[in-house]
């Protein structure tokens, strides 16, 4: 299961709020992707909070940096809308781009930028709210609803060529009160491609939790890495005994 570092930037900062709201500044963003790559970080994940502000990501500098400092997998999402944005983002230095306000609007997108660059460069970033009847997908930093249903979205970016999905819980997001368990199960049952939770860990037993129900690809963790609640060793450790306890 891979640990995975959560970035959210606006204007060259970091920022970390509750519910994707209420956005307060963290740090540099290439400090702390480097400083999680020498903690032993798996994957990062830069996201620009305020592309739909802009109409564009505006992380191509950072990313372009971060390149030349960490030597894992950097997926960069945010306002990228079409394929010169894609390619934009690749030229930068980013291994893959997640795609989230521009799917819903245009799903081809998905399947032109699987079929142009292999569906690993193509992560489906999926921001979910609970409904009456299930989940429901947002777009715009989980500002926008579409009435789309997050279980029927998911099965859908499958077919289309996403090579993961990226999954954040809004209700859950800063919270650090635990996982959306329903939500990370029902989605992992409903597609074969990996997952990726993101949205409400705060203490080791929010892992032993999600494990009990179910195993997904990997972790973005925000909060408690930015403020030093823990570190990427631990996390480790913590996701090794979860599986271990699990077994007996």
């Amino acid at each position: 299961m891979r640990v995975i570092a959560r970035l959210d930037v606006k204007n060259n900062f970091v920022i970390k709020g509750i519910h994707l709201e209420g956005l307060r500044k963290v740090g540099d963003p290439n400090q702390l992707a480097k400083a999680y790559y020498e903690a032993g970080i798996d994957e990062i994940v830069f996201i620009d909070a305020v592309a739909s502000l802009y109409n564009r990501n505006n992380l191509f500098n950072v990313i372009q940096k971060a390149s030349e400092e960490v030597f894992v997998p950097i997926t960069i999402g945010g306002g990228l809308r079409n394929l010169s944005d894609v390619e934009q983002a690749l030229d930068a230095g980013a291994d893959k781009v997640a795609l989230n306000t521009a799917a819903i609007r245009e799903p081809d997108l998905i399947e032109k930028v699987a079929k142009q660059y292999g569906s690993q460069c193509v992560v489906a970033s999926v921001q979910a709210k609970r409904t009456p009847s299930g989940w429901e997908a947002y777009i715009e930093t989980g500002r926008e609803k579409t009435g789309v249903q997050v279980l029927d979205w998911v099965k859908r970016l499958q077919d289309l060529g996403a090579g993961e999905i990226l999954l954040t819980s809004v209700d859950q997001e800063g919270t650090k009160s635990g996982f959306d368990l329903p939500l990370v199960r029902a989605v992992n049952e409903s597609v074969s491609i990996p997952v990726l939770v993101s949205g409400g860990y705060g203490q080791p037993k929010h892992i032993q939790e999600l494990l009990e129900v179910t195993e997904p690809s990997g972790i973005c963790f925000a909060s408690v890495l930015h403020y030093k609640m823990t570190s990427v060793m631990e996390l480790r450790k913590t996701i090794d005994q979860a599986k271990a306890n699990r077994k007996k």
